[in-house]
């Protein structure tokens, strides 16, 4: 499928592309070495509106369109995977579900200042002992007057320890199961709400992932988001369009493998010659090249559905299954064609692979997508 990007796209993806090269780069490595976020660059990130690109002018975000993201966060995850993903979870999960699904009242109270950057969003569902198994909420929340108490654990929160707010899903009817599950905005001030522990990653390291503790957390009612028992809806539907993010992230870390890969082929000299001349390494060359045009045509396809408001969450899994295989694919081969030089941090390749993993993992594991996929063939 051919795709023709308007003027407006191509500047937001120019922007991205200096923004990357210029702010991410230089502290790219020595903050996944120290695993320090990017405090400056995100909130660099809000004040060119990377942090909000699709919430609604009205509610401070930049009005735009799918495309125009997936074009801009191409851009950052070529650079920088974990500034990628904390923009993903910020747009894709946070500042769409609050737009989609909250009210009047919570748009003007959080996604203003979480679509400017005044405000960085988590979006917790994982738990112990619910990860692809979504519906198996533990985190609790009763009713008590114009207040839930909150109580629970969350596990593996990007944005957890950084956020202001917090998309929170817990069971407020266990006896119904996923239909008991509701969605709350807290508050990272409130009291009983901590963060329990941070992981240490073998990628996107820059990038925090956390467990949150609930402890009796008094919730607002007016913090709900939908009706009671709309949670796991929410959720779902908002991962299909954090699924669109992911596949970028994915096909970002690709195009970076590849672009090292080509460098270096033309520079390392073997046998009197750069080994970009020898066909072994072409051919290295020509597959992640296929293979990374494929899974742009996905990603483009499922934001080009999203956008026209079309079904899209089947394109949705498949774009975020082939990009991730082919991100690490990819990743794996520039490591082979630097050879030894693949395995040492002075060539950034080894993070291209770190990093490109955990596109397989989260947001729904490749092997939820494929039954996603399936699902959406046999019904």
């Amino acid at each position: 499928m051919n795709y023709i990007f308007t003027e407006t796209q191509l500047m937001i993806r120019d922007t991205a592309r200096q923004f990357a090269e210029e702010v991410l780069a230089p502290t790219a490595d020595e903050r996944d070495e120290k695993e320090e976020f990017p405090f400056e660059a995100v909130k660099k990130m809000g004040e060119l509106g990377f942090m909000g690109m699709m919430v609604s002018e009205q509610f401070g975000g930049a009005g735009l369109d799918t495309i125009s993201y997936v074009l801009a966060m191409e851009e950052i995850a070529k650079v920088d995977a974990s500034a990628c993903v904390i923009m993903s979870v910020n747009n894709s999960l946070v500042c769409w579900g609050i737009e989609t699904f909250g009210s009047g009242e919570q748009k003007e109270k959080y996604l203003k200042n979480l679509a400017t950057g005044a405000m960085l969003g988590a979006f917790a569902l994982s738990e112990p002992e619910a990860g692809s198994d979504a519906t198996n909420q533990r985190t609790t929340a009763r009713r008590d007057g114009d207040y839930f108490i909150l109580n629970g654990t969350k596990n593996f929160i990007t944005n957890g320890s950084q956020a202001d707010v917090v998309l929170v899903m817990a069971s407020t009817d266990r006896s119904k199961g996923a239909k008991g599950v509701s969605a709350f905005i807290v508050e990272k001030n409130i009291p009983g709400f901590s963060v329990a522990k941070k992981e240490k990653k073998l990628g996107i390291r820059s990038s925090d992932t956390v467990s949150l503790s609930f402890q009796d957390c008094r919730i607002p009612a007016a913090n709900m988001i939908g009706e009671e028992g709309t949670g796991i809806k929410l959720a779902l539907k908002t991962l299909d369009g954090g699924r669109i993010g992911i596949a970028t992230q994915a096909l970002g870390i690709a195009e970076a493998s590849l672009e090292a890969s080509i460098k270096y082929a033309k520079e390392r000299k073997a046998f009197n010659h750069p080994i970009a001349e020898f066909q072994g390494i072409q051919f290295k060359l020509a597959d992640m090249a296929t293979k990374i045009e494929a899974a742009r045509s996905l990603v483009l396809n499922a934001a080009s559905l999203k956008d026209r408001k079309q079904p899209y969450a089947t394109e949705a899994a498949m774009a975020k299954l082939f990009a991730s295989r082919v991100a690490v694919e990819s990743a794996l081969e520039a490591i082979q064609i630097h050879g030894g030089y693949g395995y040492v941090r002075e060539y950034k390749v080894e993070r291209f692979l770190r990093d490109a993993k955990i596109t397989e993992i989260y947001e729904g594991t490749s092997e939820i997508q494929k039954v996603v996929i399936a699902r959406a063939l046999l019904k």
